[in-house]
């Protein structure tokens, strides 16, 4: 599953250039190059995972079984400079549709076989200036916009460049330049990586202790398909009122480049949550606009922790989405759990969507073994069909 590792090199080359690291100096450092290899950090994760999905409608059910292996290797710094590979193995059993093995008659499951480089990158870090290029995890404010789906176990990374600089201990700058994603998808013909020219902003702001703002700009020019390309402008507010935890996002969206649509669609979110003794209880609305029948579009997403764990809503209906949900979290005993309902509709045309419900228990064996179950129940009214989703994991470090 190559995803493109020759252009990463040039990356990575392009910045050693613009370090200055000549071939003289890094001969005379040779010494501690070896240092700080032998001294690097290797870290081995497993996640095993059963996952069921049962559909109505002709689709036989999923039941898969998939194991990823994650092997991490981190030079000590150098000059400012370390060197990261991390490498993923995802091995399957069962019947189900991963989106690449032609199981076409059976539920999909996202979770294609193969062994990929999921991050090869340089960074090179110097007082307030970090500077990484190559293939990278990119993860911005909750990562409704930008993120790594890391749910999947092939993780969505990105060949870059980014920059971040801290102009002081409150305000911050962040800079990337992406020319390819690479997709939870593999190398799969159908659902290939996405190429083009796609310029990402964030400048964070920390009022103080207990507010931030974030404003952002995010330019995405695709090379294949044009009419995908989108420039989406917007701000992220968290902050704490009391006793009351809240957040709010803003963001307008409207066609760029060679885009032959021709839209401006808002997206807005507002949602806070409060401790009450061992409990904590959340509530929200978040709105995905549409107009001139093309919705708002997050695809750099990690859609999974939105709108649901069913995933009903990976691609925003044209008629947009309204997502009014609540929820509760607690521990029983030494279990975290948690319970969250959705209900959905469109944002133009008042339709009814359908509702959901979310269970998830979470228990910590010890440092470094964690397992969790998850449930979704999807009930569908004039979007999709009913759905439920079982899923059953052990996550182990070394």
């Amino acid at each position: 599953m190559n995803k493109g590792i020759f252009s990463v090199s040039k990356i990575v080359l392009a910045l050693s250039s613009v370090l200055g690291m000549s071939q003289v100096a890094m001969a005379n450092q040779a010494p501690f190059i070896t240092d700080a290899v032998a001294n690097g950090t290797v870290k081995i994760n497993m996640r095993a995972r059963y996952e069921g999905v049962d559909e109505d409608n002709a689709k036989k059910g999923a039941n898969a079984g998939t194991l990823r292996t994650r092997l991490t290797y981190k030079t000590a710094g150098f000059m400012g400079i370390n060197v990261l590979a991390e490498v993923d193995n995802v091995t399957a059993i069962g019947q189900f549709n991963s989106t690449d093995n032609g199981n076409t008659g059976y539920s999909v499951v996202a979770d294609p076989e193969g062994t990929d480089v999921n991050q090869i990158a340089l960074t090179y870090k110097r007082d307030d200036l970090k500077a990484t290029a190559g293939r990278q995890r990119i993860l911005h404010q909750g990562q409704r916009f930008v993120g790594g789906v890391g749910w999947r176990q092939n993780e969505q990374t990105y060949d870059s460049l980014r920059v971040e600089y801290a102009l002081n201990s409150a305000l911050n700058f962040d800079y990337v330049y992406i020319h390819n994603i690479n997709r939870v998808f593999g190398d799969s013909s159908a659902k290939p990586d996405m190429h083009g020219a796609f310029q990402l902003v964030n400048v964070n702001y920390k009022i103080n202790k207990s507010h931030k703002v974030t404003g952002f700009a995010y330019n995405l020019d695709y090379d294949t398909s044009a009419d995908s390309s989108t420039q989406t402008l917007g701000f992220d507010y968290d902050g704490k009122l009391g006793v009351v935890y809240l957040h709010t996002s803003y963001a307008t969206q409207s066609d760029t480049a060679d885009s032959t649509k021709d839209f401006s669609a808002d997206y807005y979110a507002v949602d806070a949550s409060i401790k009450v003794s061992s409990f904590k209880i959340k509530a929200g609305v978040e709105v995905l606009g549409s107009d001139n029948g093309v919705a708002f579009s997050t695809p750099l997403a990690t859609l999974h922790k939105y709108q649901g764990f069913a995933d009903k809503f990976l691609g925003t209906p044209a008629t947009g989405i309204q997502d009014v949900f609540a929820g509760v979290a607690t521990k029983i005993g030494p279990v975290a759990v948690s319970a969250t309902y959705h209900d959905f509709k469109s944002d133009v045309d008042s339709i009814d969507y359908g509702s959901e419900l979310d269970l998830t228990a979470k228990y910590k064996f010890n440092k470094n073994v964690t397992g969790l179950v998850k449930y979704a129940d999807y009930s569908a009214d004039e979007h999709s069909v009913d759905t439920s989703k079982l899923w059953v994991m052990v996550n182990v470090n070394f």
